[in-house]
């Protein structure tokens, strides 16, 4: 299925699909279980557009390169140019908040880390960001205070708390800007938290992401096979 940016009440926002920039280790409970090494150096990767693909009723996973992991995160969708810009600056070019899943190829991923090669490909697949609707960053007052959830099939497996983060949204998104200029309809995967686990086709999956008491978006899809 083609992907395209929709707000919340499911209109199209005018915005060209972009690259996907994301951060790892940006969670500790996360770097605990992965038994991962962290540095000062913020680690930053990125997806390709071909990555993009709906969060709605299916998303499909590849069957033939190992276990496919959910890592749930807060999508930020970029709406003005950020190129070396400051904190100051980042937060007035955000258009609004969603929710992703960086689905990783496990197995690959492993054996690349193992050789000390890039893991590119167990990361940026073809389909490899199923990316919510969003909701305009003027609905949300304190972004760093967002809560988000992840169940498949009726049972939890990720909770996070955007403030738990180890870079904020506003430090990561000008860290950025230093490598990478951010262009109008790119979007920045904020971290994941503990939890990532294979995902099999048949799951049935749900996401939450909140503000408060608040639930902003409520998610409901399923995961299918790739020819």
């Amino acid at each position: 299925m083609s992907y395209q940016h929709l707000d919340w009440q499911g209109k199209v926002i005018h915005l060209p699909k972009g690259k996907v920039v994301c951060i790892g280790q940006n969670y500790l409970d996360h770097i605990q279980e992965m038994q991962s090494k962290t540095a000062p150096e913020a680690l930053f990767f990125i997806k390709p557009v071909s990555a993009l693909c709906p969060l709605a009723a299916e998303f499909a996973i590849p069957s033939q390169h190992g276990a496919v992991h959910n890592e749930t995160e807060i999508a930020v969708l970029i709406g003005k140019k950020l190129s070396k810009a400051s904190e100051d600056e980042v937060m007035d070019a955000v258009w609004g908040y969603s929710l992703a899943l960086d689905l990783t190829l496990r197995d690959v991923q492993a054996k690349l880390k193992q050789l000390g090669r890039p893991w590119e490909i167990a990361k940026g697949f073809d389909g490899a960001c199923p990316l919510g609707a969003f909701v305009p960053a003027e609905v949300i007052q304190s972004p760093q205070q967002l809560q988000f959830s992840l169940y498949v099939n009726g049972e939890p497996r990720q909770q996070g708390d955007a403030s738990l983060m180890i870079r904020g949204i506003s430090r990561m998104l000008s860290e950025m800007s230093q490598w990478f200029s951010l262009e109008p309809g790119d979007v920045v995967l904020t971290g994941t938290p503990a939890g990532v686990g294979p995902l099999t086709p048949g799951d049935k999956l749900q996401l939450s992401l909140q503000s408060g008491s608040r639930v902003l978006l409520d998610v409901q899809t399923s995961v299918s096979s790739q020819l």
